[in-house]
């Protein structure tokens, strides 16, 4: 979602709450990530003394593949952000809006795929599979002979 913040880069006092979905199939060809839901994105931009700050929650939920057992679930996230809102572009420490816009939805997907855990595990104990006969460690020891 776009939004037009010309207004409450004006006015100080101005705001704008804003609550939407990220459709999950937008998602997934933006990122390659297979998203079970469509994400919900719920905030504000508030306009304080002349400092624009934004503010949201984004909930997710995730069709993960486990890396270390390789079964199938599905994981839900719910991630706060802040971020100052600039206009001007010499400010690297900020978001850019240039001419007053606002691209949420580019935001929230690149500040989710920083939050996203790097090692996908079903759960944090996973034994995972067996090196030699493959066998899911979760549901049961294996009957191979251990080399020490």
């Amino acid at each position: 979602m776009t939004f037009q913040l010309k207004s409450i880069f004006s006015i100080p006092g101005e705001s704008k709450e804003f609550e939407y979905e990220i459709d999950k199939n937008k998602l997934f060809q933006r990122t390659g990530i297979v998203f079970h839901s469509d994400v919900k994105v719920k905030g504000s931009i508030v306009n304080r003394a002349g400092v624009v700050k934004l503010c949201y929650h984004c909930d997710a939920a995730v069709d993960h593949v486990c890396d270390r057992c390789l079964c199938e679930f599905v994981r839900e996230y719910g991630f706060d952000f802040e971020h100052i809102l600039v206009t001007d572009t010499k400010c690297d420490d900020y978001v850019v809006c240039n001419d007053f816009e606002l691209d949420l939805d580019e935001l929230a997907v690149c500040d989710m795929l920083l939050e996203f855990p790097t090692k996908i595990l079903c759960k944090e104990d996973c034994k995972g599979l067996c090196a030699k006969c493959g066998a899911d460690l979760n549901k049961s020891p294996c009957s191979c002979v251990r080399d020490n």
